[in-house]
């Protein structure tokens, strides 16, 4: 049986410095999702990567309509639409109705959300210090600022 090669994520010409720099951050990055959904996966509470996004943003941003985390995830009404009427029922969101307008939901985690939260968030804490594990406070401070230089750069195009 012959070997199949990947040719898909492989260039010819070797890559420059400046591809080096984002290629090793996307593979980190890679690393760092795979490394996520695992733990998502071997849990004992059944959330996708998108749900535990959607947890998060109404863990930091409690009262918080569909609408708010349409604009601040960028992604499809239609999709988060879905998430947040899936965590609905399964009661780890509940929703109150806006003072103001009762067309719209304030949506925050329910006291069963934030048990859900407080696990994946110590999931994320285990595997972040894992990832930076043998830095000194002074070389996370600088990879941080580093980063922020690329973020900054990439913004600014």
């Amino acid at each position: 049986m012959r070997k199949s090669v990947d040719h898909v994520n492989h260039k010819a010409d070797p890559p420059s410095p400046d591809e080096d720099v984002l290629e090793a951050v996307h593979t980190v990055m890679h690393l760092l999702r795979s490394r996520q959904h695992r733990a998502l996966k071997d849990a004992e509470h059944d959330v996708s990567h998108m749900e535990a996004k959607v947890l998060g943003f109404f863990a930091r941003h409690p009262g918080a309509t569909q609408s708010e985390l349409v604009l601040h995830s960028g992604r499809d009404k239609g999709q988060m639409a879905r998430l947040v009427g899936g965590l609905r029922e399964r009661g780890l969101l509940e929703g109150v109705a806006d003072e103001s307008d009762r067309r719209s939901l304030r949506l925050s985690v329910s006291a069963a959300g934030k048990q859900v939260q407080q696990a994946l968030g110590q999931q994320a804490r285990r595997i972040s210090a894992r990832a930076v594990k043998g830095m000194s406070a002074d070389e996370r401070a600088q990879l941080l600022a580093l980063l922020a230089r690329v973020r900054a750069n990439l913004d600014q195009a």
